[in-house]
């Protein structure tokens, strides 16, 4: 797999990102078909447990890149120790309008405004009905585009019903910029009720026991922030992710601003990212207080930027950008890097 990425990286790297990220995915879907994969051997030293679950390591791979549970085999293959899928919305949508996605190689920055383009709940609901065994699988759940803010209890239940019982974690994704008003649900008069009636549904269909995380963004104030994780405190759900993608264009390098911004609306990932998503979770750990786990994610991009994130206080760690520049050998890269440490 090393040696395949390696050559075929230049031609990838020549195309449209999302031609690139389809190719990337059909041969994946080649790889899954052979007989055996390799299976990865995690050092001891390496396993985690996060609010009731075992980690064989502390890495996963964050939403947003396996949107319908397609390549579980591969991921596992490579050494993640949890994948969360989707974001998985409870019907089908094709997403924003192309282009949407935009990569800069040269200061490891991601723009996408893909909009949770999304088989729906019940394609990748059949799809996890096949899932390897051994490998973690959390399922981010989202609103359909045309749900008014509302009504989106709604679908976050109806895309529970469904993704729940296939996964073992659920994350709610109130917080990517690319679906019109979804930011509003942080709020907490808008997050309380939400919370609540996820938490209801839950207990409804007899998954008490299963974690339920809240994403949240880079982008809040710093009062606001507070607020929301006071809100996620008291509720009872599980932990906390941080962070989604941001909006700010302030962390982009000044020579490539204006290139960025002429690619228009998006959320930003990658290392420009990761100051800025540190500083909120530094800010979060302090609130939490060790009342609630943490997943970090955002920015980090080597071995040392996901250490810095667990000595942080994180419980456990998520890439995706960097995965896509340095390609499967980089999930290996950290173990080794994590291990150097301990």
């Amino acid at each position: 797999m090393r040696d395949l990425y390696r050559a075929l990286r230049p031609l990838i790297f020549r195309l449209d990102p999302e031609t690139a990220h389809n190719l990337a995915f059909w041969l994946g879907e080649r790889a899954c078909s052979w007989p055996r994969l390799p299976e990865p051997e995690h050092a001891p030293s390496l396993r985690r447990t996060a609010f009731g679950l075992d980690f064989p390591t502390p890495l996963g791979l964050a939403a947003g890149l396996d949107k319908g549970a397609t390549l579980l085999p591969l991921w596992k293959s490579l050494g993640f120790g949890h994948v969360e899928i989707g974001t998985v919305t409870p019907r089908p949508q094709p997403g924003n309008p192309k282009p949407r996605l935009f990569r800069f190689p040269q200061a490891g920055l991601i723009l996408n405004r893909m909009g949770f383009n999304s088989e729906g709940a019940e394609a990748v609901a059949a799809r996890l009905r096949r899932r390897p065994a051994g490998l973690v699988v959390g399922g981010n759940l989202g609103k359909n585009k045309e749900t008014p803010e509302a009504l989106a209890l709604d679908d976050y239940r109806a895309a529970y019903r469904l993704i729940a019982p296939g996964v073992d974690y659920i994350a709610l994704n109130v917080s990517s910029p690319n679906t019109p008003g979804l930011r509003n649900l942080q709020a907490p008069a808008a997050l309380e009720p939400l919370l609540a009636g996820m938490l209801d549904l839950r207990k409804e269909m007899g998954l008490e026991r299963q974690p339920l995380l809240l994403k949240l963004a880079p982008d809040l104030a710093p009062e606001d922030l507070d607020a929301i994780v006071e809100v996620a405190a008291a509720s009872g759900i599980s932990g906390l992710i941080a962070t989604n993608t941001t909006l700010d264009r302030g962390v982009v390098p000044e020579p490539l601003r204006t290139a960025v911004e002429s690619k228009g609306a998006g959320g930003l990932s990658g290392v420009p990212l990761k100051a800025k998503a540190r500083d909120v979770r530094k800010r979060i750990l302090a609130a939490l207080n060790g009342r609630l786990p943490l997943v970090a994610c955002g920015g980090l991009g080597s071995a040392e930027d996901v250490r810095g994130a667990l000595n942080d206080g994180a419980a456990l760690a998520q890439i995706y950008s960097a995965l896509i520049f340095e390609g499967p050998e980089f999930v290996r890269q950290i173990h080794v890097g994590l291990l150097e440490r301990n």
